[in-house]
């Protein structure tokens, strides 16, 4: 019996949040995994002209029988499938760009290690809110496959690392010790190639066969004491490390003190020498005070829409950026870094931070270039397993009664000054303070967010919040 795709997308499970399609393994069957390909490639034939697509995956175990449901998927529609392997999802959506063709990564990110997701990408970078709702409705019949075999071509993790190679001065990183925090990171390899190549010395630290679900917006308190004692043990210049896919970076400084991901995207920002910026709502305010931005749009939390912001802000500027809370820092423009083109990357990438802040620490420690911006400070935790009614329930209560919030916080000496809606709600206290709550877009889960004057402070609230009564 023939099925409509929408049919089958709607009756899966899967969820698009703010980055690509998630849900649970279980849910992600083949026809599943056929529906949406199937339902991304129609979409994409209807405005751009291609005769192929690129496929990759992470380190997922359920990542390589899903590449295969999409790839049989897109040979029935007549497609060539360019496989490209392990390798991070910057690194795929690069050669995609340069072969002006649709690409398909699958990839759960930092989601728990029961699920999965697929990220969608157009001949022309990441696609937009628009994109997911005629992928979600398309009336089109599901087609026939046969099964696909796969194997990896490593182009596109080469035209990758020589993207950096050509920016980097000849033994830039001499001198410097450097560990990488390779867990399941699907570019692990190639950081350690690059690296040495730099002239760094690397260490590799906790490589796993197993996946490692490692969130950069919400680092564990392990994974925190892992990095001081590294930093103790090692006497590292820095540390390195992503999630996933590798499109979000980990940095800790010299002191093995994890950067947040804002303040990476700024150093980032400020060492490119960028114009404008777009970035969410819940990122750093120290983006504003900071003095090196001529503009800063302000948007919802999600790729799409910085990507949305930074295309609005390229009608003015030359040189654009955008990057969110968890590191992810995506380039608009085309740009010249040590006098070489540095082509824009408008997705997330892990690699481009950590490359250019260590090339503007020169011979200074990565703390001391925090020190440097204005202190202000965020942190952020998450509450587990609760379900969107719940979040809905929640944000609700807190945008009409928000003192109510604060006091069953006990925070009885605390009035509200700001309420933003923009994404979630986000609260700006009587002492300059921030708390928002946020339904996450990936999973089951309330994001708490918090912005405060020391960094002590920032963790106490953001902590604080997950006191929230949720029933």
């Amino acid at each position: 019996m023939s099925r409509k795709l929408s049919d089958i997308i709607h009756c899966s499970g899967i969820a698009f949040g703010t980055s690509g399609a998630r849900g649970l393994v279980k849910d992600f069957s083949p026809t599943v995994c056929s529906a949406f390909t199937q339902s991304f490639l129609q979409t994409m034939a209807r405005r751009y002209s291609f005769s192929a697509v690129a496929i990759g995956i992470d380190n997922r175990p359920s990542s390589p029988v899903m590449a295969q449901h999409c790839a049989a998927m897109a040979q029935a529609m007549g497609l060539a499938v360019h496989y490209y392997g392990v390798l991070p999802t910057p690194a795929l959506a690069l050669q995609a760009a340069k072969e002006q063709i649709p690409a398909i990564m699958i990839t759960g990110s930092h989601i728990p290690f029961d699920r999965n997701g697929i990220k969608f990408y157009r001949p022309d970078g990441e696609i937009s809110k628009a994109d997911e709702q005629s992928i979600l409705s398309c009336a089109d019949t599901l087609l026939h496959t046969m099964p696909s075999t796969l194997t990896a071509d490593g182009k596109a993790a080469h035209a990758y690392l020589q993207r950096y190679r050509e920016i980097c001065p000849v033994n830039c990183l001499k001198g410097k010790h450097i560990g990488i925090y390779e867990h399941s990171s699907a570019g692990r390899d190639l950081y350690h190639q690059l690296l040495t190549e730099l002239g760094a010395k690397v260490t590799r630290l906790e490589r796993t066969d197993h996946f490692v679900p490692i969130d950069t917006e919400a680092v564990s308190e392990a994974d925190q004491q892992k990095a001081r004692k590294w930093a103790t043990t090692y006497r590292f210049d820095a540390i390195f490390s992503t999630d996933g896919d590798g499109d979000r970076p980990l940095i800790a400084d010299e002191n093995g003190n994890w950067l947040r991901g804002d303040t990476v995207g700024l150093l980032t920002a400020k060492a490119l020498k960028i114009q404008a910026l777009a970035v969410p709502i819940n990122a750093n305010s120290a983006i504003d005070l900071c003095g090196n931005f001529t503009e800063v749009q302000r948007t919802r939390i999600g790729s799409p829409y910085v990507i949305e912001g930074m295309q609005l802000l390229q009608r003015q500027y030359a040189s654009v950026a955008g990057f969110e809370a968890n590191g992810g820092f995506l380039l608009a423009s085309d740009i010249k870094v040590n006098s070489h083109e540095l082509s824009a990357l408008p997705t997330r990438d892990a690699l481009l931070p950590f490359i250019a802040i260590m090339l503007l620490a020169e011979g200074k420690p990565l703390s001391a270039l925090s020190r440097e911006l204005p202190q202000r400070f965020t942190a952020s935790e998450r509450i587990q397993n609760v379900p969107a009614e719940l979040s809905q329930k929640l944000l609700a209560i807190a945008a009409s009664q928000p003192e109510l919030i604060l006091q069953q916080l006990g925070m009885t000496d605390t009035t509200t000054q700001d309420i933003d809606q923009t994404d979630g709600v986000r609260l700006t206290l009587n002492n300059g303070h921030i708390l928002h709550f946020r339904a996450s877009g990936n999973a089951p889960e309330l994001r708490i967010y918090s912005e405060a004057d020391t960094d002590i402070t920032a963790k106490h609230l953001a902590h604080l919040g997950t006191k929230i009564k949720l029933n």
